[in-house]
């Protein structure tokens, strides 16, 4: 096994937990999203509960979240949406090199997510744009969800990345023996 595969393999712990804490914070949202949202319905109904007028607004950037969050985790355990229907009539190595490159362009994509979603953040429309139901919130909020998603994108490309490449240079036994 090359050296830098070794190398590689000792940065899995680290993406161990960054995989634990996104988990984390994907139930934290569905918790939250699920109670304001059982707040506001019960606050229609129920005449006694106030319904809140910023539920609608939090909600839609708590499922951004839970949205963007759920998908980076997708691609570590490489359960995300894919094309499928030709791989059976491709050879492994053109397989291994089409999901090499599609994982690059993945990788390529929450790169430039993370970049321009950092200065829409810090740009006028996010830092000046409020929530209608909140007008002290900034919408920075909203769209920090962006890089977030870039982030998490292209941390979890990079180990796939490496772990196509690795796929290359070692066979399957070897890989089993370690």
């Amino acid at each position: 096994m090359p050296v830098i595969f070794q190398k590689l393999e000792k940065l899995k712990p680290l993406y161990d937990v960054t995989y634990k804490i996104l988990l984390f914070l994907c139930k934290i949202l569905l918790i939250g999203d699920t109670a304001i949202t059982a707040w506001a319905v019960a606050g229609r109904y129920i005449p006694f509960i106030t319904d809140p007028h910023w539920s609608e607004e939090v909600v839609l950037t708590l499922m951004v979240y839970m949205a963007v969050l759920s998908a980076t985790l997708a691609i570590r355990k490489r359960s995300h949406i894919r094309m499928t229907a030709f791989d059976q009539f491709l050879s492994k190595k053109t397989l291994m090199v089409s999901d090499l490159v599609a994982d690059i362009g993945v990788f390529i994509l929450g790169v430039v997510l993370a970049v321009y979603g950092f200065k829409l953040c810090f740009s006028p429309l996010g830092t000046m744009g409020r929530y209608a139901s909140m007008p002290n919130l900034s919408k920075f909020w909203q769209y920090l969800s962006i890089p977030v998603a870039g982030l998490g994108m292209a941390i979890f490309e990079l180990e796939q990345v490496f772990q196509r490449i690795e796929a290359f240079f070692i066979k399957d036994e070897e890989k089993e023996a370690k």
